[in-house]
């Protein structure tokens, strides 16, 4: 399987309903290094995975989208808890919307899979992966 990861990052504020959530139940700020990995069985004619240009065009235009915005006012995230695992899976799907449209150019369509890791510091994150 081949891959190409590109990188962006968003700062968000969120809150969380339950006790598992400490005090991270009140409005709090959080930033995430994102990483976006697409992947294929194998390479397309011009021997690549995904144009790297357009996969980062792509992540920070979903990126945009969350970025600077208080999630719980978001009318998409209504009742979600936005955990670091939620809003993986949330830019992936995004991302596989936008292969799916042709944003990530014609050779996208043969991607087996995308991978989002969103970091919430040096010593955790959280990861989602599906396929295209």
């Amino acid at each position: 399987m081949f891959s190409v990861t590109v990188r962006d990052h968003i700062m968000v504020a969120h809150s969380f309903t339950g006790d598992v959530f400490g005090p991270a139940q009140r409005l709090h700020g959080a930033t995430f290094v994102v990483d976006a990995t697409f992947r294929r069985t194998e390479l397309d004619a011009d021997n690549i995975v995904v144009d790297i240009g357009l996969a980062g065009e792509q992540l920070k235009a979903v990126l945009a989208d969350l970025n600077y915005r208080n999630l719980d006012d978001e009318p998409a995230f209504a009742g979600v808890n936005t955990s670091t695992e939620a809003l993986a899976r949330v830019i992936a799907d995004r991302l596989a919307d936008r292969v799916h449209a042709g944003d990530l150019g014609d050779g996208a369509r043969g991607l087996a899979g995308i991978s989002v890791t969103l970091h919430e510091s040096h010593v955790a994150w959280a990861s989602y992966e599906r396929t295209v």
